[in-house]
């Protein structure tokens, strides 16, 4: 066996971005990094299909005005007025379409882009944080936490150049016009500031109140669609219920209170605005009406629709705001699994381009999280290529740790595992992968047909292979009697077939890819006496010439295995073929008489010589 170096591209590595724990913003702008001179286009295209907002104001007063001096030709004025106002509106039709298209581009590709890092940095995560993390939790940050990152994207391109544009024309007509108006405008933003101030701790933490409530109640709702048939065999539909219930409760109470605070919030900024209208609108009056000032009718009415302007903008920043807290916590959770550190440590190690299939454990020692002890512990074995190890234990016993092991979801914490002479720890194990196939007593299908489920992660299945995969795995005659034969379509999870039928699809998968080493983790448990028979006979033809490790529940399935190691407590109790064991009458045998009446094997590594006797 050699080594090589990865190839750049083989496995995609997070894009654009890295992530150093920042606060929410600033990692919120560096999902738009690359994307600076088109949002730049954005705003100005908003800016002029916009422009009606503040020049019809303008427009309006003018005709006012004219209307109002009887010493002005009205026709001629009022006519270029028309003529300028009808440009600025009916520039919106080809800006408002150019901005939508750029926009839309920008905003698509960036949640393209994050949920593809977010389904990669999941790819790259270790099988233990797949564990400790619900699906349903994972699930709504890909799709609801991308979601409203792209609205608080929206809302801020819509709202930020509109108020801005609104704040300068107020400012710079109302110095020309009447000055002393100023001081209104001046009042309002800090006064909008002050609201937000008071308010924004608090909606941030419901915010996450209402997004961790939301998660949990996803995570709940899979898990009940993925027990319905155990939870309905067991007549305990109500029990499940009861705990969706709780959680959708749970959601319902964060949401109210969201909403309360958002509707206070709302309600307040709405009142304290208008109330500025009106006193804006009174003062202009009052001034114009004792010639305080020099302001004609039209101007009274440009300034007071200018003001209105600014308190309706700033009101819709404010208004958007609970939107963007919300933005920002999704920002905060997508972090949650672009910063985890919890990766498999692959990058940058030597790959492999093949195996013969020698395995060395040399006190290997492995604890799980917030475990107080070792689920395997000082396990020391030497495998030669194409032996036969299986493994046998009560559950508990280290038995699945140590498959974990052996495929590098997990690796020692002290020891090492060499294979082929290199430690496991020290080489990319992605391409290590290819060389091994899992048959567990699960088998996972996808929605598709019968020749896609066989022919996951093989490349350039010749249909000569494939149809000898069929043979070898005794599904001959089931597929034959299928309408569709290959193309017959398998619901997920393989809901139409039977469990054996399920096991012979994941042996003719692991065939095509002609693995060096075989992982057999209880594969033919659970299964009836015909279905076991024909399965066996497939493993029979699948182990042969492999290296392979079982992982045993029913003991006459391994009596042929090279070596049999008997797990106890993590460590090996025993160890050798199924007639040294027999011999040595120490934990194996009396497994093997107990079982042999039907005892399972947790039950029979606790029993004691009076029970194995009277069994014998």
């Amino acid at each position: 066996m050699t080594k090589k170096r990865q190839p750049a591209g083989e496995a995609p590595e997070l894009i654009h971005l890295e992530y150093h724990n920042q606060r929410a913003a600033e990692s919120y702008l560096r999902f738009y990094q690359g994307y600076t001179k088109r949002l730049l286009l954005c705003i100005v295209l908003y800016v002029v299909k916009a422009s009606p907002i503040w020049a019809i104001p303008i427009i309006t007063a003018n005709m006012i005005n004219v209307l109002t001096d009887p010493n002005r030709d009205i026709s001629a004025s009022v006519f270029f007025q028309f003529i300028i106002g009808s440009i600025f509106i009916l520039q919106n039709i080809p800006t408002h379409i150019w901005y939508i298209r750029t926009f839309s581009r920008i905003s698509r590709e960036v949640e393209r882009n994050l949920r593809s890092q977010l389904c990669t940095r999941l790819q790259q995560l270790t099988i233990p944080y797949h564990i400790n993390n619900k699906m349903g939790v994972l699930q709504i940050k890909v799709l609801r936490d991308v979601e409203n990152v792209e609205s608080m994207t929206r809302m801020l391109v819509d709202t930020l150049p509109q108020i801005t544009i609104s704040l300068l024309m107020a400012v710079i007509v109302t110095s020309f016009r009447a000055p002393q108006f100023l001081f209104f405008y001046l009042v309002t933003v800090p006064v909008a500031v002050v609201i937000y101030q008071l308010i924004s701790k608090r909606m941030s933490a419901y915010n996450k109140d209402f997004r961790i409530s939301m998660e949990e109640m996803s995570g709940k709702v899979i898990e009940m669609l993925k027990l319905i048939p155990v939870t309905r065999a067991h007549n305990v539909e109500h029990d499940e219920l009861e705990k969706v219930n709780q959680k959708l409760e749970k959601v319902k109470t964060t949401g109210l209170r969201l909403d309360f605070l958002n509707s206070v919030y709302g309600s307040v900024n709405w009142v304290v605005f208008m109330m500025f209208n009106l006193i804006a609108l009174f003062t202009a009056v009052i001034l114009s009406h004792r010639k305080i000032i020099n302001a004609g009718v039209g101007d009274v009415v440009l300034l007071t629709t200018y003001f209105n302007s600014i308190t309706g903008a700033v009101m819709g920043l404010m208004n958007i705001l609970p939107g963007i807290t919300k933005g920002l916590e999704s920002v905060k959770s997508i972090g949650e699994i672009l910063e985890c550190p919890d990766l498999e440590q692959n990058t940058g190690k030597p790959g492999i381009e093949g195996i013969e299939g020698r395995y060395v454990f040399d006190n290997v020692c492995y604890s799980h999280e917030r475990n107080d002890h070792y689920a395997v512990k000082d396990f020391t074995l030497s495998v030669n290529p194409g032996e036969t190890i299986a493994l046998v234990g009560a559950s508990g016993s280290g038995k699945s740790t140590l498959m974990q092991l052996l495929i590098g979801f997990i690796r020692p914490q002290k020891g090492s595992i060499r294979i082929d002479g290199h430690n496991m720890n020290e080489i990319d194990l992605r391409p290590y992968r290819r060389f091994i196939s899992v048959v567990s007593q699960e088998t996972i299908l996808f929605d598709g047909s019968i020749r896609d489920n066989i022919t996951y992660g093989a490349r350039n299945v010749s249909d000569t292979q494939l149809l000898a995969a069929i043979q070898s795995a005794n599904l001959t005659d089931f597929i034959g009697a299928l309408p569709d034969g290959l193309e017959t379509l398998v619901k997920e999870n393989g809901a139409r077939l039977s469990g054996g039928q399920k096991q012979r699809m994941a042996i003719a998968r692991a065939l095509l890819r002609n693995p060096r080493v075989l992982i057999l983790d209880e594969a033919t448990s659970a299964l009836d006496v015909e279905s076991e028979a024909l399965i066996q006979d497939a493993l029979n033809r699948l182990i042969h010439g492999r290296t392979t490790f079982i992982v045993a529940h029913r003991l006459s399935t391994i009596r042929h295995a090279t070596r049999i190691v008997v797990m106890d407590q993590g460590t090996i109790a025993e160890i050798g073929t199924h007639e040294e064991l027999m011999d040595l009458k120490g934990m194996y045998y009396r497994m093997v008489i107990l079982q042999s009446h039907g005892i399972s094997p947790d039950e029979a590594t606790g029993a004691g010589p009076d029970l194995v006797r009277t069994a014998g």
